[in-house]
């Protein structure tokens, strides 16, 4: 994996070309490409409190947002390993970017849409941002034509370069939809109000605002319920759709922890101190730890594509994903997250003194990889679901 290390004046001037790149056609710039421009401009992101409309574009350009899309409608339909090693990549870079990034696997989603619905969604081409709040869920009124919908839901992450943006709504016991798979309602971006609200020590830049609707009416062919059955057949259709929603954000902390040992790496062999103590690299415990966390890093990182690859194999197959399968998906991303988030922070122990600076790039690694693991799809309870899988008895609800 490359350093994080401060892009030099050119290669910042060099990088900041994210329109005329983004400008090529879908698959002709490389994930190298796009690290380099999301490390030259990390810090706009997160003065803006999100990511550009222009980066955004340099994503599509890299194929980011057609991986989700269907073949059928012109997309890539990517295995879910070969996505998630881009998203891992970039969040070398930064995990507000990668972040945003990954929901180019949520047009997965939108698969459980009616065709004709898909249809349009995609009619301007594969490359199709969608984003959601989905929650807390608002209860909706059957009027003609369809539900009236109003009220906020929280956590919109990449909303301000979205396409297509969702809400959580109960629709009551006809909509099909539970607590933890509720009806999405879908709309074109600009017909849902974003409240710039978001104000993080973590993740600044991905944007994660409010959404706000005011009496819009929706037709039922413009909802589905969110990880409900596709009406795509095509292989990553078949793939365990919220087990992979939590990976795509899990995997997010690989990337950071890769960073981090970067950046613990290059301090090595830094300038010697004014008391004449030897140098990082000199020091022993210095290098246990460093080999330690690698270690640790390499061993979930491991376990995580291990079992992506096993379901991954069993789909195409023609196999759906047995329950003991789901859940090593959903543990694995629970164990990896914590894990990516434990290993950056022995990266920034190891930093001593100079990594409590704000400019310090551990400072930003840190906040981000914590903010990885607050998410609720990677939340503690997914080790009592997974081992309820383990002796057999039924798991917390929504879990598979």
């Amino acid at each position: 994996m490359p350093s994080i290390a401060t892009a030099s004046a050119v290669q910042a001037s060099e990088a900041l070309r994210a329109s005329d790149l983004a400008g090529a056609t879908a698959g002709t710039v490389s994930i190298d490409e796009v690290v380099e421009v999301v490390a030259a401009r990390r810090d706009e992101f997160e003065r803006l409190s999100h990511v550009p409309r222009d980066v955004i574009d340099l994503f599509k350009a890299a194929g980011m947002y057609r991986a989700g899309t269907p073949k059928r409608f012109g997309g890539d339909a990517r295995a879910p390993a070969e996505f998630l090693e881009m998203i891992e990549r970039i969040a070398t870079a930064d995990g507000s970017a990668a972040w945003v990034a990954s929901f180019g696997s949520a047009n997965i989603y939108l698969a459980a849409l009616p065709l004709d619905t898909q249809a349009q969604i995609y009619a301007s081409g594969p490359d199709q941002a969608f984003g959601a709040g989905l929650f807390p869920v608002q209860k909706v009124r059957a009027v003609e034509g369809g539900w009236q919908i109003e009220g906020t839901w929280k956590f919109a992450s990449g909303c301000k370069g979205a396409d297509w943006l969702g809400v959580g709504i109960d629709t009551g016991p006809q909509g099909g939809g539970t607590p933890s798979k509720p009806r999405t309602a879908v709309f074109r971006a600009d017909q849902v109000e974003i409240v710039e609200n978001w104000n993080v020590v973590g993740m600044q830049g991905t944007g994660s605002h409010d959404l706000r609707l005011h009496g819009r009416v929706v037709s039922e062919d413009w909802t589905f319920v969110r990880g409900g059955p596709s009406c795509v057949d095509e292989p990553l259709y078949r793939y365990p759709t919220i087990a992979y929603a939590a990976q795509v954000l899990a995997v997010v902390n690989l990337g950071l922890a890769r960073a981090a040992l970067d950046v613990a790496n290059q301090m090595s062999g830094g300038r010697r101190t004014t008391t004449g103590a030897p140098q990082l690299a000199d020091r022993a415990y210095y290098r246990i730890e460093l080999a330690k966390a690698e270690a640790q890093l390499r061993s979930a990182r491991a376990f995580f594509y291990e079992a992506t690859h096993g379901v991954w194999q069993s789909v195409l197959a023609g196999d759906p994903a047995t329950p003991e399968q789901v859940s090593l998906l959903r543990l694995a991303a629970t164990h990896v997250a914590r894990e990516g988030a434990d290993v950056v922070n022995r990266a920034y122990r190891l930093g001593g003194t100079m990594a409590i600076y704000r400019t310090h790039p551990l400072q930003r690694i840190l906040r981000d990889a914590i903010v990885v693991t607050q998410h609720a799809f990677l939340g503690e309870g997914n080790y009592d679901g997974a081992g309820a899988v383990f002796v057999g008895v039924p798991p917390i609800p929504g879990y598979l």
